[in-house]
This record gives C-alpha cells, structure tokens and sequence, in this order.
C-alpha cells in the first residue's frame, strides 16, 4: 500500500481529479453510501472511497449489471491508486464480468496482470484493448515490456541488491537521498509512528509520512533512522529530499490536507541553521495552488530543478519538467520532452550530472509498475532511456534511486515482495570488475630480475611503468575489453614485448605474462630449432622459435647479433665446423626472409669446439647434470649410454649472441 507521495503525488501524485470514464448512463436512484464514495474519490480519499465502494458493490443486487459494472470500475481504480494490485486486479475482472461499457477496463486490467507478471494475460488484454484504440502508447510499450520482462529476469545485470531492513519498518520507506561529503547520510521518508493511536490517511491507509535520517559512524556502519525533530516535519505528509551543492537548502514535496478540495501536491524548500531544518516554505515556481508539483531533485551544480508535474501540455500523466534557480526565484517550467516523457507517468527524476538523469516510469516498456530507468543526453540535446533491468527492476514499483556521487552504489525504494504493497528501501551495488595481469620477470635462465621494469599502453589511455619485486613478480590492475602492449626491459638485457586484448566479458579476470630476458653479455639457446639429420636444412617445427626470433630483434631494432651452431662429438672437427657453419646461415637466411636486415646478422658455425655449461633450468630437469657442468666429451664417456645421448642433443644447439647494441644509432 503506497502512501500519498507515491499515489497523490507520484502514482503518485495528483489523481485529485480523477479522469475516469465519463458513465454514458444514468443512475436514477443512487444511494447516499455510493455519492459518499464518489465524493472521497473525488477529493482524493481512495483507500477509505474503496471500502465504502465495497460495501455499497456487495448490496447491488446481480441484477444490476450496470451499476454493478460502475461499481467495480470505480473500486478498481482507487484500489490501483493506492497500489492494492490485487483487489484492484479482482475489481477490474468484475467490471468486465458486468460490461461495463469503457474498454479502458481492459488497459487497466492489463497493467495489473503486468506488474503481477502475468505477462501472457497482460498482453492478451492489451491487445484487447488496442482493437478500439490500435495505436495506443501505453499498449504497445505494456506489451513490448511483457514480452522483454522475462529476458531481463533470466539475463540479470551484475548489480547486487538487498532489502535494508535496518532501515525498514513494518510501514512504508520510500524516497532515498544520499548527501554529505562523503555520502554518510541518508535521509528517506517513511510512515512508520511511535503513535499506536494516530490516524491513518483515508488517501492511502497508512500514516502521514514524515522524513528520517540516517548516518554512518567512524567504521562506515549505518546506524539507526531517527526522525527528524526539526521543523520540516510536520502533521502533513513530507517527502522525497533532495539537496542543494552545499547541503543547506532541502527541496522536498510537501501534500497539505483541505478537507474540502482535492489534495494539491507542492514543493516546499527549507534552510539549515545551527544544524536544524527550518519550517519550510512553497517554492514559487507555479503562481496557482492547484497544480500539482512534486519529486524535486537539484542539479549537482545547482542551476536547475527537476521535478514532477501533470501541468497542462503534457504528453499524458505526469511528466518531468526543470526550472532554472536564480536564488529564490524560478525561471520558466520546462518540459524535458518526448525522449523522456510518455503518456504514462514519469517520476522520481534524479540528476547525477550533466548529461545523466535517473527516473521512474510506467509508460516506457517495463517490468511491471514502475521501472526505473537510466537517460543519457548526447551532444544534439536528445535522451535516450535505457531499463535498467533485473534485478534493479521487478514487476513491482521501483523508483526513487540515489547513487553515492560517481560511485556505482546507493539505494531505491521498492515494493515487491511485500503483500500489503507497501514500499521499502533496498541498496544496490555493482560489484567491481578486476582485470589483473601478473608474471614474473626472469632471464632465460629463470633466475628472477629484480631491477626489471614492465611499461604498459593500452588504448583506454593507460600508460604505465611498473618496477618488478624483488622477486621478479609484478601485477597491474587492466580495463575489460582493451588491447594493451606490454614491454619488459633491465639493464644488461636485450626488450621483450607482448601484446594482450583482454575479454569483453563482465566477470574478475586474471591473466598470467611470464618475461624471459636475454642477456647481452652470453649466448643464449634459440630453443626448438631442428635440422634434417646429418643436413643443414631447417625442419618446420623450428618455424614458431625462429619467428619468435624475428619478433625479438624488432623489439630491439639497434642490436646486432652473431647466430652460432654446435654440433656434437660425433665426426671430424673439420665436418662438424662445415656443418655448423651451413646450419648458422640456414637461420640466418630465414631471418632476412623474415625482414631482418643482413648487415644485423652473422652467421659461425662451432662445430664441437664449445661445449655447454650446464645451467640452473638444466639442473633442474636432468638429475644427472648438475649447475656448472661442462659437456666435454671427456665428461660425456663417463656417462651412461642413455645419459650420453642427453648430453649430445644438449651441444647440438642453435644460439645467438649480441654483438653490438649500436646499429642505426651513428
């Protein structure tokens, strides 16, 4: 059950005069219980003109189909307006039942079953609806809502909501505002009383609201609400805060109550002084009383006020409309357009900059109810909305967002899951996406380099250098869906480089990037090249490590290196060195097809004539070999017949040495 601000002045707001159907008929003898019901729906008493409709619908006799059809059409209508969905769903069939004769029934009845998530029944009386009326918005966009709901539901965005109940009562919550400088307040309207005795509204059923705040301590932990004892409040209904830049001016709705009239929804403005909220005064921005003004909500840079109007020239129910502030005075209303506003309502506007506006809806394809939506304003002037979808949004009233400034957090209003309709507070969060990219930094070797450095630059902006631990480890914090070129260098080692496109995927992601270095000062095992037995021919599995080669002397465009081969043992010294020789150039000829420059190359055949020093990596890997090792063939005979032949395919390599660190410099 929604109290004023969410039906008078929201529904909310101003269906003081109600647009209903026009009876095409005349009732000769109306009872005086049915003209007291027609006269509280008049004034804009719903929930006490719905009970009265009740009684005076269970004492028409069948018979009377007509009055019977009125009856329940009119009860309908003030059980929607103070959200009762069900008895309202329950009238409507009834009015049906009776033929009551305005096929807006079947509209209403439509709207109901949608925020019920009868998505089929809704959109069968819709279309019902739409044969009298086909080009009708509020249909078209009430079945295109039914037929996306469940696509939102199973396709949820990542923001995490939850119900506040430390915020919440067994009343109703509605309004969030965030202020402070850092957005430790929290002040939201409520109609929850310490009075067990105080009279409920005979608009909604529910007690007037007033506004609450709530603050965070030292820890960041929300505290209790507590009214506010300030003269803002007071026996009528308060509502939806909002602030000025400096926290001192409070524009909020304020609904008086004339027992004679219909009941006017305006916007009040008050004044901190000492720490207190000063009685509030009516903002001027109107002349008459009798428009109906409400959901203020200030610009961030104070220039403009949004807020909720059904002025006449509307595009239908209520609209958003701005006024510029100029001190106390306003400037002209301005209605935000066709982009934003619909034949149905929209509501509930928060302004989050510039080009960004927040707002409730039941006119745009939704839900069910009320959905909140997100508009953004291009560099033309033209909005275009966005649902935020599940599970922001749910087939119940979701409204009244506030967002803790840039911060992709804050808290909205809602009714669902609640039986008695009534509203009650929820935050919500998005949680972060962390894209990291770690390694580590050795040289070919695999010992650590603690004096490394990781430059980064990717096409989000980032540019970036990153010193590695002392244990070779980095880690950098990446954008989804951005390639990035990674560059690793140390003194005394020739540049790697790397390119990575991360995933458009919203989800945590971790990429690993291992930097093996080469030295400049000692040879260094091209590994994975292969020759045709006995022959100087290059076998195609080497392609992979020697176009890695091509990418490392691109990377280093001013080195100038010498490709050296090794044989083992195995024949003279003589053919092992032609040998050799033949397999150098065979790299080397593969490169300058690969686009390295010949004077970069040298191609030296060794032969058998320099035996590997067993390293730390090799160490590792064979138990038989230890660090410091030399593969001589001396070394070799004392081996074992299977050892041996380790030790050979270990002299028979391809390795590279830099020359020179100068080409092109001079």
């Amino acid at each position: 059950m929604h109290t004023i601000f969410r039906n008078e002045m929201s529904i909310r707001f101003t269906y003081y005069i109600i647009g209903l159907v026009a009876a095409t008929f005349l009732f000769s003898c109306k009872s005086a219980k049915l003209s007291d019901a027609e006269e509280k729906q008049r004034i804009g008493e719903y929930f006490e003109a719905a009970a009265i409709y009740r009684k005076v619908y269970t004492k028409t006799p069948p018979k009377k189909r007509d009055l019977r059809g009125y009856i329940a059409f009119r009860m309908a209508e003030c059980n929607r307006l103070i959200n009762s969905t069900a008895k309202a769903t329950s009238a409507y069939m009834n009015a049906i039942r009776y033929d009551y004769p305005d096929s807006i029934v079947y509209l209403r009845l439509a709207q109901m079953q949608h925020k019920s998530g009868r998505y089929a029944e809704a959109i069968k009386n819709y279309d019902i609806y739409m044969e009298n009326d086909p080009s009708s918005f509020l249909a078209i966009n009430g079945i295109q809502g039914c037929e996306l709901a469940p696509g939102w539901k199973e396709n949820p965005t990542r923001y995490e909501v939850k119900r506040m109940d430390k915020f919440n009562s067994r009343r109703g919550e509605f309004g969030p505002m965030l202020t402070g400088e850092n957005y430790d307040q929290l002040y939201f309207a409520s109609s929850r009383s310490k009075d067990k005795d105080e009279k409920v509204s005979a608009i909604t059923g529910q007690n007037n609201n007033n506004l609450y705040l709530v603050k965070q301590n030292e820890k960041g932990e929300w505290l209790a609400p507590e009214e506010l004892e300030d003269e803002v409040n007071t026996e009528y209904d308060e509502g939806t805060p909002s602030f000025s830049p400096d926290g001192n001016t409070m524009y909020y709705s304020y609904c008086a109550q004339d027992p004679e009239g219909p009941r006017t929804a305006e916007i009040y403005i008050s004044s901190r002084s000492s720490a207190k909220w000063g009685k509030g005064t009516r903002a001027m921005i109107v002349k008459d009383s009798v428009t109906a003004l409400g959901h203020p909500s200030i610009s961030p840079d104070g220039k403009y006020l949004y807020f909720v109007s059904d002025a006449v020239g509307g595009f239908g129910g209520k609209d958003i409309f701005r006024a510029r502030v100029a001190g106390s005075d306003f400037g002209p209303m301005e209605n935000l357009g066709e982009d934003i506003n619909t034949p149905g309502d929209e509501m509930f506007p928060y302004v989050r900059d510039s080009v960004t506006l927040y707002f409730a809806s039941n006119g745009h394809p939704g839900m069910g109810g009320l959905d909140l939506f997100k508009a953004t304003q291009d560099s033309t002037g033209r909005w275009h909305v966005e649902n935020m979808g599940a599970p922001i949004n749910s087939m119940a009233d979701d409204f009244g967002i506030t967002f803790a400034g840039k911060a992709e957090r804050g808290f909205f209003s809602s009714n669902r899951n609640d039986a008695r309709g009534y509203d009650h507070l929820y935050s919500f969060e998005l949680p972060t996406i962390t894209i990291l990219i770690e390694g580590i930094v050795s040289d070919v070797d695999e010992y650590p380099i603690e004096d490394a450095t990781i430059r980064i630059v990717g096409r989000d902006g980032l540019n970036v250098k990153v010193p590695v631990k002392k244990d070779g480890t980095y880690q950098v914090e990446l954008e989804r869906d951005i390639r990035y070129v990674m560059m690793a260098s140390a003194r005394g080692y020739l540049n790697q480089n790397f390119e990575l496109k991360t995933g458009p995927e919203e989800k945590n992601e971790t990429y690993i990037v291992d930097f093996f270095l080469s030295p400049i000062s000692k040879p260094v095992v091209i590994e994975n090249i292969f020759y045709d037995f006995d022959k100087a021919t290059l076998r195609p599995e080497s392609k992979e490590a020697l176009d890695e080669m091509i990418k490392v002397l691109n990377d280093n465009p001013n080195v100038t290196i010498e490709l050296g081969a090794h044989t083992d043992r195995k024949g003279t010294d003589q053919y092992n060195e032609r040998l050799a020789q033949r397999r150098a150039q065979s790299v080397v000829d593969y490169l300058i097809a690969g686009g390295i420059a010949a004077d970069r190359l040298e191609a030296k055949g060794y032969g058998e004539s320099v035996p590997k020093t067993i390293n730390k990596k090799m160490a590792r890997e064979f138990d038989f070999l230890k660090e410091g090792d030399v593969l001589t063939e001396e070394f070799i005979l004392n081996l074992t017949p299977e050892q041996q032949e380790i030790a050979d395919q270990i002299n028979r390599r391809t390795e590279f040495k830099v020359l020179r660190t100068n080409y092109n410099l001079f």
